[in-house]
């Protein structure tokens, strides 16, 4: 009899351990995914704010050599022209919050909001496969025992 209590607590602690370390595996992968989708998104708005600077460059040198054809002074084109990129940083700057900071901090919570609703619809048909489970439990160990 002892030994029966014994096997049992054994097998249970060995469980529990396999229980432990299986979970903190799930939680380091769920951390490693929403990781490499922050990471992911950061680095596609990275490109993006690259491409739309080289963009603005270019536009800015066509607007220079552009007022200078007209004025015949590539100087007061290409001052124009940075004259026009003063203005604009000067309105991002002071509309940074609206037109950029919130934006982009919408985006993030979005992006990790919906990773959060799909680990709970996991956690969720896992619950209810698990109530499953153990209400099919009760009626095989009866079995069992009249077996027996």
């Amino acid at each position: 009899m002892e030994d029966n209590f014994s096997n049992y607590f054994n097998q249970t602690g060995k469980v529990a351990k396999e229980y432990l370390e299986t979970r903190i595996d799930l939680i380091k992968l769920q951390a490693a995914g929403k990781l490499s989708k922050a990471l992911g998104l950061f680095f596609s708005m990275i490109l993006a704010f690259l491409l739309f600077f080289f963009v603005i460059v270019f536009l800015g040198m066509v607007l220079g050599f552009w007022i200078g054809e007209m004025t015949n002074s590539f100087t007061i084109g290409f001052a124009c022209s940075a004259g026009l990129f003063v203005v604009l940083l000067g309105i991002l700057l002071i509309f940074r919050k609206p037109l950029i900071q919130g934006p982009i901090s919408n985006m993030l919570i979005r992006e990790l909001m919906s990773e959060m609703d799909m680990d709970d619809d996991e956690d969720k048909n896992k619950k209810r496969e698990e109530d499953e489970a153990f209400s099919k439990k009760p009626e095989e160990e009866e079995e069992l025992y009249e077996q027996l």
